[in-house]
């Protein structure tokens, strides 16, 4: 399990200062040091310059098979978020992460990127 904080993702507003990357299998032993990351992140120079209610965004989509362990960091990555009066967006989510997320709940409560591969073209 990989992640990074990076100055910003592909298509992702210039305001938004913070942006981790989670790749590989995300372990139970890794989530504290996700949520820790991001703490870090939220306390530094770019999470002070995020206005109130900004979005945090969390690129997953180098998450090597999706499980329970990953939405258990997901939800506390957006406790995290959420204390520092900022949600989380993930980004990239691959639809096995989508599945586990509206199973449990979280998908109303982490903002989920819509990418151009996900769009339902219009029938018309």
């Amino acid at each position: 399990m990989n992640f990074a904080r990076r100055s910003g993702l592909p298509g992702v507003d210039a305001e938004n200062l913070i942006a981790l990357t989670v790749t590989g299998r995300v372990t139970r032993a890794a989530v504290p040091d996700l949520c820790a990351e991001l703490e870090r992140a939220l306390a530094g120079p770019g999470g002070a310059a995020l206005a109130p209610g900004a979005a945090v965004d969390c690129d997953v989509g180098g998450v090597v098979r999706p499980d329970l362990t990953l939405v258990e960091a997901v939800a506390r990555l957006a406790l995290v978020a959420r204390r520092s009066g900022r949600t989380l967006r993930l980004r990239r989510v691959p639809p096995e992460l989508r599945s586990l997320l509206d199973l449990v709940g979280l998908a109303d409560v982490v903002a989920l990127e819509e990418g151009p591969e996900e769009r339902v073209p219009d029938p018309r």
